[in-house]
């Protein structure tokens, strides 16, 4: 309950620049619940009036929630008042949930309707089964309904959006349904806005059966990112441009394109950057500025606009549009979008590039290249063969079904040439391993930024009695290697499925294979395939990747005050004596898996300073020590806070007591993810040997004046070093 409170109030500081503000705000309204306490937080008034029964009780989890009375012909409900949230054309509604399941009637969580007849939306649950209904009008088919229904006795976190003609549900931040869908404009002009029950009538029994909290409903269509924020108790900002179209990271398949978005609430104009190095569109670089215009679109691609000769076959966009306020000064930078022009080679191949377990009797399939019309297969199991092939017999669909069945343990190759009735376009050579084979590389095939001190491992294949390790820098000595050459790197029995390459040099591409060896089978040895990976331009100081459960559990590493209890060879350790908690035992790695900026783990960090003054975590390095190494300037940590925490100093110490601070004294609350660079000058003038860093602490507080504050929850990620100039933060 503690949590919620802190969260109501930072939510009022939030909203102080809307609050009161009802013409323009995307939050039509917000109730959070509290004790006997039914009123709307976001400013425009539109508080709620119990009708019969609604009250409100303590829960364990969430505090103050509100029940309903779902007793027949006493229809339970919070009158919101008749005001429309629909009114300019969008709406969306986010609560949480946790019902009793179905009682034989509809259960209604929001809604503006009369009837089914006389209806505007509606947000609720089916009388049958517990799926969603979300929507107009009944006979006008204008709803959708969700896939699945929400548990029951579980807390949930329901969702739906809608643009006036599509429409989307979400449990827990994921989509569940989705399709076209909208409401009557025209429909119950004189209902109330419902909370607890669909419609505004006293002769039906459609209340919820159930709890219900923290209620949001805006009067525009949220994205999923926003949805998923909700989810995670972060409320949407909308001072960005959102929505874009095409979607981020969408194919996009012409070579012209109307690129829109949702403006900004406070947005007079809009400044558009467009083209096809991100670098230069984030910072605003080269000729990527386009315009500043009040419209919400802009074609690009076709005669008259940017990029008149239109877009390129296999080329990546990027877009931003940065929102200005109408004193010309004020300007809110927006994301990097991006979509891609399919390429006239052919592309998707299934089974995907270097995928493995493929079944011998595997059919293969691939999207065809940009206006293709033709398109021949090579199929076989020699690189150079399929490579080199020519003179295939062109065929009209997009599927091939080698002869077989396949042999087991074996790695294939196949390619695919287009035909667009101009000219051909040679295909990639594309791979993949039958099953039986070696397989899951780690790194994973293709993979960049590595550290520069890797271990490679692999999963043995089911002939395998031991593994010869081949490894260098050149591809094609790796892939035509043998036991005398020099990338051979010595056999490893079965069990031990690991290579150490030693320290390897900074942003290069090196290449390993793993030929499997059995001497009872006939068939061995089996070739691998070629894997490779690409060493990062940058020190890892901790990317978050490597820890997991039992074996390298992160608070092993990053020590905060909670310590841990004795494991293997390591003696307990009682904590550091602050209010710092790493981790998440929620989890199967006990990191953060979700809230994630790199990869696909981070590092979550709880902290209490109510009682011990700071929160630190440490970690003791082994590598990098050095922060001398290849020029190294600058540390990099990408952080994200919430807007629920408390205030409070973010810093970073070397050494125990070199301390940097965060210049955002609020820096606890920015809930985005964030890059924060820190000279390493700042720690050398403190008299750190940056030659020998032993130690590196995230914290929140002030460390050498600890005082009495507040709490929350951090979290990091790709922590690293960095030789000038630094690549722009995106």
């Amino acid at each position: 309950m503690a949590k919620k409170v802190i969260y109501l109030f930072s939510l009022v500081l939030v909203l102080g620049v809307t609050a009161g503000v009802t013409n323009g705000g995307s939050l039509w309204g917000y109730y959070p619940i509290n004790e006997n306490d039914f009123d709307d937080y976001s400013g425009n008034n539109h508080h709620g009036t119990a009708v019969d029964g609604p009250v409100t009780v303590l829960d364990s989890e969430r505090g103050w929630v509100v029940a309903f009375n779902d007793q027949p012909s006493k229809p339970s409900r919070i009158n919101c008042g008749t005001d429309d949230p629909s009114a300019g054309g969008e709406v969306s509604v986010s609560a949480w949930i946790k019902w009793d399941g179905m009682n034989g009637n509809w259960q209604g969580i929001a809604g503006k309707s009369f009837q089914y007849e006389d209806r505007r939306w509606i947000f609720q649950l089916r009388d049958s089964d517990g799926i969603i209904q979300w929507g107009g009008s009944d006979q006008d088919n204008l709803h959708i309904w969700s896939t699945v229904a929400p548990k029951v006795g579980e807390w949930q976190h329901v969702a739906g959006t809608c643009d006036g003609s599509y429409s989307k549900v979400y449990i827990n931040g994921e989509i569940v349904g989705e399709g076209p869908g909208g409401f009557r404009p025209d429909a119950a002009a004189e209902a109330n806005v419902t909370l607890g029950f669909g419609e505004d009538r006293n002769d039906y029994d459609e209340s919820f059966n159930g709890v219900i909290d923290e209620i949001y409903i805006y009067s525009r269509t949220l994205s999923d990112n926003q949805i998923l924020d909700l989810f995670h108790g972060i409320p949407p900002s909308f001072t960005q441009a959102d929505d874009p179209k095409p979607a981020n990271g969408a194919l996009h398949i012409d070579t012209w394109a109307n690129l829109s978005w949702s403006p900004g609430d406070t947005a007079v104009s809009h400044d558009i950057y467009f083209g096809d190095n991100f670098d230069d569109v984030n910072d605003g670089t080269g000729d990527t500025f386009q315009s500043n215009q009040n419209a919400t679109f802009i074609i690009v691609g076709f005669p008259g606009f940017p990029f008149p000769d239109g877009l390129v076959p296999g080329m990546t966009y990027y877009w931003r549009i940065d929102e200005v306020e109408a004193d010309g000064t004020t300007i809110h930078k927006g994301n990097v979008w991006s979509f891609s022009v399919p390429p006239k080679t052919a592309y998707n191949p299934d089974p995907a590039d270097g995928a493995e377990l493929v079944a011998p009797d595997v059919k293969l399939s691939w999207t065809a290249g940009f206006r293709a019309k033709l398109h021949t297969v090579y199929f076989g199991d020699n690189f150079d063969d399929v490579s080199n092939a020519a003179g295939g017999l062109p065929q009209g669909v997009t599927t091939y079904t080698p002869r077989g069945p396949l042999k087991l343990a074996k790695t294939y190759y196949w390619r695919v040439d287009e035909f667009d009735a101009v000219a051909t376009y040679k295909g990639q050579v594309w791979s993949f391993t039958t099953q039986g084979g070696v397989g899951s590389p780690n790194p994973s095939n293709g993979a960049v930024d590595v550290k520069h001190t890797p271990v490679l491992a692999w999963s043995p294949g089911v002939y395998a009695a031991s593994h010869q390790v081949y490894f260098g820098a050149d591809k094609d000595a790796v892939k035509n290697a043998g036991t005398a050459s020099p990338e051979y790197k010595g056999t490893r029995n079965l069990g031990s499925e690991n290579y150490e390459p030693g320290k390897l040099l900074w942003d290069a591409t090196y290449y390993w294979r793993i030929d499997e060896v059995n001497n009872l089978n006939t068939d061995s040895p089996w070739k691998g395939p070629v894997w490779s990976f690409t060493t990062a331009n940058f020190l890892v100081v901790d990317d978050f990747e490597d820890y997991d459960v039992g074996n390298n559990e992160i608070w092993w590493s990053w020590k905060d005050g909670l310590g841990y209890a004795a494991h293997g060879n390591e003696p307990a350790y009682p904590g550091n004596g602050t209010g710092a908690a790493v981790g998440d035992e929620s989890t199967p790695s006990y990191t953060e898996e979700t809230i994630v900026h790199g990869g696909s783990q981070a590092m979550p960090l709880f902290y209490d300073n109510s009682v011990l003054k700071y929160s630190e975590a440490q970690k003791t390095l082994t590598y990098p020590r050095d922060w001398t190494e290849n020029g190294v300037g600058t540390l990099t940590i990408w952080f994200r806070g919430d807007s629920a925490n408390a205030a409070e100093t973010l810093y970073v110490a070397l050494n125990g007591s070199a301390v940097v601070s965060h210049d955002n004294p609020k820096a606890s609350q920015i809930a985005t993810w964030t890059r924060w660079n820190i000279d390493l000058k700042a720690f050398a003038d403190q008299g750190v040997n940056l030659a020998n860093v032993n130690t590196i602490a995230l914290g929140l507080g002030n460390k050498k004046t600890p005082q009495a504050g507040g709490s929350g929850t951090m979290y990091f990620d790709d922590i690293r070093l960095y030789p000038p100039p630094l690549e722009p933060a995106p």
